[in-house]
This record gives structure tokens, sequence and C-alpha cells, in this order.
């Protein structure tokens, strides 16, 4: 192969970027920064060059401005996602423009960029989006989602379409759904694939370490800060930071995160400048956020930054046709810590699963299954094994029983902490104190009577 043949091919496989703004002078600066980086690019001054750009082919990018002289840059997107659905797209925004930017990633856009434009958050955003891989989450990981049910082969729809984009997502569902699950999916057929996933449990934190736990702090900045140390925001650097039960911040931490979000920037505890970070946000709450908005107990404005993108995970009640799939699944995954050969259920145990409501949804079958299996005497597994008392005393006719000491402890207990969770406002970590009870034992209190 001559020199010519293999600086023509090499020539052929540089990605083409596609730049629509009706400001010469901007598109002069856009051309010279894909030229710096080995990039060709065409140029569209209107919506309809754009589109018959677009209607040729062959471009691996667009970045597009909101406004231009017969339409918006959001016209441009929708055509993009209805056209050439592969391509990603970015927009450029006026500063400060939430608005705009949460239409443009609504709409499919990939990513969006600020005015004023700088090269290097060009060049940022141009590498994100050229390295972003095709995405199939029908296979590979994302069976972690088990089940072919609707609502399922929904949520997996929707993380293929979001996984390509850098648009910020909420997860809404019951606990133990599996939100951190689909975020976890999400990050791992993402761009982002191969940085850090840093997942944060909002409500763990207490209060006055909050700052410094997301924002890290520098060595002296309070008494036992012996060297710096990174936040949760420098950590996920490259990567994606996960937000679970994120209605649990105290307002004070919501300004702050709101801020962050904003700027993209964060300033360490005793720190003086701020450091920028690359970081996409994808938040979670069993909790109606809307309605903490309605009450006051979450700021608006933060929750129309998380919420750009909503995906709610099915309660395990809404597709009890996934269940003996889920069920071997869990059994396969469990049987690994014990001898012998993989367990299986009996038909009446399987029924009686069929027939169970899961306050606590996936999770709570996990528990169910992990017990049924330690107090099987054989690798197969009985309805007693799995000690399913509202199934036991259903099954006996309608009959009515004195119920036992144990479920009326249970429901003290419940009520106990529904009333410390209202006084306080929904705060775990105020309830605990108010209990008298760590916050681990709270949570595992939570979690085992199935509160909401």
């Amino acid at each position: 192969m001559s020199l010519a043949t293999l600086l023509i091919k090499i020539e052929m496989k540089r990605p083409r970027v596609l730049l629509v703004d009706d400001e010469p002078d901007l598109l002069d600066l856009l051309e010279m920064d894909m030229v710096r980086m080995g990039l060709d690019s065409e140029r569209a001054t209107s919506v309809a060059q754009a589109r018959l750009r677009l209607e040729q082919g062959g471009f691996d990018l667009c970045l597009t401005d909101m406004r231009l002289s017969d339409g918006l840059g959001l016209d441009v997107v929708r055509f993009i996602a209805e056209h050439a659905p592969a391509t990603p797209v970015a927009v450029i925004t006026a500063y400060g423009s939430a608005e705009s930017a949460v239409a443009a990633l609504k709409a499919g856009a990939f990513d969006y960029v600020e005015k004023p434009v700088t090269p290097e958050k060009v060049r940022s955003l141009v590498r994100s989006a050229l390295k972003a891989p095709e995405v199939n989450v029908a296979s590979g990981g994302a069976r972690q989602l088990v089940g072919d049910s609707p609502p399922m082969c929904q949520v997996r729809a929707l993380i293929e379409k979001v996984a390509r984009s850098q648009a910020p997502v909420f997860i809404t569902g019951e606990t133990g759904t599996g939100k951190e699950v689909a975020a976890r999916l999400i990050h791992a057929h993402s761009a982002r694939a191969a940085a850090p996933f840093i997942a944060v449990n909002c409500g763990a934190i207490p209060e006055n370490l909050m700052e410094s736990e997301f924002f890290g702090y520098r060595k002296g900045a309070f008494t036992g800060a012996e060297a710096e140390r990174d936040g949760f925001f420098q950590a996920a650097h490259g990567g994606t930071l996960f937000l679970d039960e994120v209605a649990d911040l105290p307002l004070t931490m919501q300004v702050k995160l709101l801020r962050a979000i904003q700027e993209k920037s964060v300033r360490r505890v005793g720190g003086v400048n701020e450091e920028p970070f690359d970081v996409r946000v994808i938040s979670a709450s069993h909790q109606d956020l809307q309605a903490a908005v309605s009450t006051g107990r979450f700021r608006h404005d933060l929750f129309y930054r998380l919420n750009v993108i909503e995906i709610r995970m099915p309660a395990l009640r809404e597709r009890r046709e996934d269940l003996p799939e889920l069920a071997a699944f869990i059994l396969a995954r469990l049987s690994d810590n014990y001898a012998g050969p993989p367990p299986v259920l009996q038909s009446a145990a399987l029924a009686a699963l069929a027939r169970y409501d899961y306050p606590g949804n996936v999770r709570e079958l996990e528990n169910i299954l992990e017990r049924g299996l330690a107090l099987a005497e054989t690798n197969t597994i009985a309805t007693s094994d799995l000690n399913l008392e509202p199934i036991e005393e259903e099954a006996l006719g309608g009959q009515t029983h004195q119920p036992g000491l144990q479920t009326y402890l249970d429901e003290l207990e419940r009520q106990a902490i529904q009333e410390a969770l209202v006084k306080t406002g929904h705060n775990k970590t105020a309830a605990a104190r108010l209990l008298g009870v760590t916050f681990r034992s709270l949570r595992y209190r939570i979690e085992r009577l199935g509160i909401e």
C-alpha cells in the first residue's frame, strides 16, 4: 500500500462534526477547535441547512446553537432524534438558561455547553461525545434487571435511551425495587463506564459532615482534618455520582448541591478556589419528590435540575409474571454460598410467593429466599421454609385468629417510627435520635417493616 493511499484511508476515518450557528465568528472559533482536535467539520447557518447536511449523513457529532435565524436548536435535536438517533447532538445555550438546557436534554441532546464557549468546554464535550459507545442493554449486565414483563421492558428501553446522554436522571420507586441497579446500568453502558461510579446514601450522612463529605476539605480546615481529602464530586470525576435517597438532604445542603451542579465546580471546606468537576448526577428516592417540593421540604429549583429524565422502577406486585425467573435468578446467586446442587422451589412454595404482596419488593424477596434456603433440609424449598405468615393464614379458609405477639409488637414499632418520621419531616437521622436508636438500626427496621 502506497503512502498516499494510507493517508487517504486515515483521512477517511477522521470523525466529522456538524457545527450549526448563525454567528460566523463563533463558527470560525469552533472550526479551529475541531482542527486542533484532528476532526473534520462542516458548518450550517440555519435549521434548514442543518437538516440538509444531516440528510446526507456521515456525521459523528452535531453541535448546535439554541437560537438560529429560522428556528431553534431544539428543532435540530428533534430532527436528529428522529432521523439519526445514533448521532450525539449537543446544544450551546445562553449563560444561566437552565430551562433551555433542560429542554434540550429532554429532547434527546447528549449534553449542553453554556456561553461563553471556551475551547476547554468544547473539547471536553466533544471527547465525551465521540467516545460514547453503542448501547444495547437488552443483554449482558442488563440482565440484573430480571424479567420480561411490560414494565421491566419499558425500564430497559428507557435505560438504553438515556445511557448515551449526559442528562441528569431521577429514579423513583418503592424501597427495594432496584433503583441503584438501574443507576449502575446507566453508568455501565455510558461513555463514562471506565470512570468511577460513586454511590452515596444521602440519609446516612450526619448533617454536620455533609459539606466535607460531598466537596472534600483542606488540611487544617477543622479539628481532625490532618490531610487534604477529596469529596464525592472529586472522587466521581469523569464518572457518575449516584445520590440515593436525595429527598433526605437538609435544605441547607440542597442549596450547596444546586450551586455545585449549576457551576460544575466545588470549593473544599477550608479552601479558597473553585475546583471544576466532570460528573453525571443520577439521583433516586422512594419518596414523592414532587410532594416534598409542594410542602417545602425540597427546593423546586434543585428538583428541576435533578429530574430532567425520570425512570420509575415498578413494584414487584406490579410484575408478578417475573417472579419465577426472578426467584430462580436469586436462588442461583445465593446457592454460591451453599454446598450441594442448586436449590429449587416446590410448586406450592412458588404459588405462595406469587400471592405475597412484597412491601419490601425485590429486596424482601431476596431475604425470603435466603431464609428458605437456610431452613430447607434438602435442596428443595417448601412453603413452610419460606415462613410467609400472611399466606399461611390466608390459606386457612378465611378463619380469624388472634394475632401473634410478634405481629402486635411490629405494629407498635411501625406506629412509633411513622410518628417520629412525621415529627422530623422524614429526616431519618433526626428520627433515629428521637427514638433513641442508631441510624443503622432505624434503617433496618424501616426496611423490615416495609415503611414507605
